[in-house]
């Protein structure tokens, strides 16, 4: 398994694995596989703009064949007041590499990227209660529940809860 930085030349491959993760898992994102469909690939694009300014990174994990078999995302904040958060966002892997250490070096990586942005303090993200796997993930990696969003997600005629989770990171050195 490799870890890199998604650029735009991987906007195809990246579009691909969410669609796949927004069909295989609706109670794990908020946005459908529809609403994602729908989009142009620029829009997958920009999400993986490289500049220096960029609010996101997203992290890829590739497996021994170099296909993108995992993603996940950071959001840093721009309001002043609210810079020294970020948010974890898009964490998926596919089926056939879970179990093989990606997800854990995905939010290693996301975690060091958070640590090297000047003012980042904390981390959070919010995952669908009930999702135990990715939980114990996120706990494994340091995260901490604070709280339970009744109703975050409407689907299918029924409402799902998402569990608020953080975590410190250290300040660059």
């Amino acid at each position: 398994m490799s870890l890199r930085r998604l650029t735009p030349d991987d906007a195809e491959a990246y579009r691909a694995l969410m669609l796949e993760a927004y069909g295989r898992h609706p109670d794990a994102f908020t946005s459908t596989v529809a609403e994602r469909e729908a989009l142009p690939l620029s829009w997958w694009t920009s999400r993986l703009d490289v500049s220096p300014t960029a609010p996101q990174i997203v992290l890829g994990a590739f497996d021994h064949k170099g296909l993108l078999a995992g993603a996940a995302g950071i959001l840093f904040e721009s309001r002043e007041k609210s810079r020294h958060k970020a948010n974890l966002f898009g964490m998926y892997v596919a089926p056939a590499a879970r179990q093989g250490g990606f997800g854990r070096e995905l939010v290693l990586g996301l975690l060091a990227e958070a640590s090297a942005r000047e003012g980042v303090r904390l981390v959070q993200l919010t995952v669908t209660q009930g999702n135990d796997a990715a939980q114990a993930l996120y706990e494994r990696c340091g995260f901490a529940a604070f709280g339970v969003e009744p109703f975050a997600i409407a689907q299918g005629g029924t409402f799902l809860s998402k569990v608020h989770m953080w975590r410190a990171v250290a300040a660059p050195a």
